[in-house]
This record gives C-alpha cells, sequence and structure tokens, in this order.
C-alpha cells in the first residue's frame, strides 16, 4: 500500500519561563493509505503535541511531517480531526445536521446536504438531523462528530482519544462503529488512546511511546484479523498476549535508555 504519512525525526521543543520543554524527539513512522494505527504512551510523553504537529497547528522544531509525499506546512486540506471533549467540538445552536454540513460550506447546498445524510446514516443517525446536540446523550454526540470528519472525506483521520469521555458499552459500540466505517470506507486512521485494550482491538498497528520527549520504543503489528468482536476478540490468546506486550513495554517507558526493544 502506498505511504499516506511520514513522521520523519520530528522534535519540537517549547519555550518557557523555567527554561525549555523538550516535548517529542527523533520521532519517525510511517502509516500505509487504509491503515488504522494506534499511539498509546505515558501521561504528558507528547502525544497531544505529535498530533498537533501533523495537523499542521504548529511547526515542528525539527524534522518533517508528510501527507501523500507533500510535507505539511499549514492545515492540511485532506484531514480531519476527532477530539475527546466532543461537547465543546460541537455547535450547540445548529442542528445535527448543520454541524455536520458546517466544514463543506464551499460546497453547493445540495451537495452539502447529501453527504451530511450519508454520514448521518452510516452511524446510525439517520433519523437525528433535526435535532440540536443538547437533546443528545454523549454517545450521540460524538457519533455527530465522528460524522462531520466523515463527510468532509478525508485522507487521514486523527482522533485524540475520541471515546474517552463516554461510558464503557457507549465506548465499545463506538469502537465497533469506527472499525466497520473504516472497512466500508477504506480510511486511514491515527488514533491516540491511553486505553491499552483499545489500541489492540482497534488497530492494525500499535506505536508505544516513550515519556517525554517521545520517540517510538515499538512499532507492533496486530494479527487478529479484519472481522473482530468485543467479546472473543479479547478473550483470545494474540489479543491477550499482544495486550500483555503493550503493558510491559508502557512500564518500562520511562527506562527505554536502558532496553533494545527495537
Amino acid at each position: 500500500m502506498p505511504t499516506m504519512l511520514e513522521v520523519a525525526d520530528l522534535g519540537h521543543t517549547y519555550p518557557g519561563k523555567d527554561g525549555a520543554h523538550n516535548a517529542v524527539d527523533g520521532l519517525s513512522f510511517t502509516v500505509d493509505a487504509g491503515e488504522l494505527v494506534c499511539v498509546v504512551g505515558p501521561s504528558g510523553c507528547g502525544k497531544s503535541t505529535l498530533l498537533r504537529a501533523i495537523a499542521g497547528l504548529i511547526t515542528p522544531t525539527r524534522g518533517t511531517v508528510s501527507l501523500r509525499g507533500t510535507r505539511v506546512d499549514g492545515v492540511p486540506s485532506e484531514l480531519a480531526v476527532v477530539f475527546q471533549d466532543y461537547s465543546r467540538s460541537l455547535f450547540p445552536w445548529l442542528t445535527v445536521q448543520r454541524n455536520v454540513e458546517f466544514p463543506l460550506r464551499g460546497l453547493p447546498r445540495s451537495q452539502r446536504a447529501a453527504r451530511a445524510r450519508e454520514a448521518l446514516a452510516s452511524v446510525g443517525l439517520d433519523q437525528a438531523g433535526r435535532k440540536h446536540p443538547g437533546q443528545l446523550s454523549g454517545g450521540m454526540q460524538q457519533r455527530v462528530a465522528i460524522a462531520r470528519a466523515l463527510a468532509y472525506r478525508p485522507s487521514l483521520l486523527l482522533m485524540d482519544e475520541p471515546f474517552a469521555s463516554v461510558d464503557a458499552q457507549t465506548r465499545f459500540e463506538l469502537e465497533d462503529l469506527l472499525l466497520r466505517v473504516r472497512r466500508e470506507q477504506d480510511t486511514t486512521v491515527l488514533l491516540v488512546t491511553h486505553d491499552i485494550d483499545e489500541s489492540v482491538y482497534l488497530g492494525d498497528r500499535v506505536l508505544v511511546l516513550t515519556k517525554s520527549p517521545a520517540s517510538v520504543v515499538a512499532d507492533l503489528p496486530v494479527d487478529l484479523g479484519d472481522a473482530r468482536d468485543q467479546i472473543k476478540t479479547r478473550a483470545s490468546e494474540t489479543f491477550v498476549d499482544l495486550r500483555a506486550k503493550v503493558a510491559e513495554l508502557l512500564r518500562g517507558a520511562s527506562h527505554i535508555e536502558d532496553a533494545k526493544l527495537i
């Protein structure tokens, strides 16, 4: 598969009154078109800095980010982001339909409406278009946020802890929704999560980062097949072994300079 995203020797340093903070250093990896790659790492290791650099929201101090072979310089037009705090990313005064149409303002009105309806149907909200976000549950609001990203039809979908703010059952439903939509639309996804189980359940690969300044300590392929089930998959020997390996890597991430894991 062609490479969709390439992060090469990425580094970023934030200035501060108490001295500069090196958030990311020497971070390199690629994501192929159609892949779903999960990123895990210790709290504060630089995952958000990584996403901001990929999204073109900050200019990294060192290294490069390329999308389809073109260096990212500003916010790429073919990229969308789904945030953890769905309640703040939706416009409460707009209907669900209008929220999903919002990033499509450059298209004719009829085309905007059609793409929004299609995206809402793909996340099971085809009857909710006339409602406002405040009339929906948390899980349904996050579905709206996902539908808005899908309606934009991005080449790369970035997801920052997208299911962390919902209950466990809703989280499982949204995980399966992501897998289904990704399979049907062949979407390329880079998802940041603190949940080890989620990273293994969703990912084609799991990238494990060190503590700040973040670098990649392991790039683990996930051999669980395309058809995954919340009960059977999580009970499988492969899942259990991979989960334990990711947990072990995270535990040792703060002492990674003494480990030879790559």
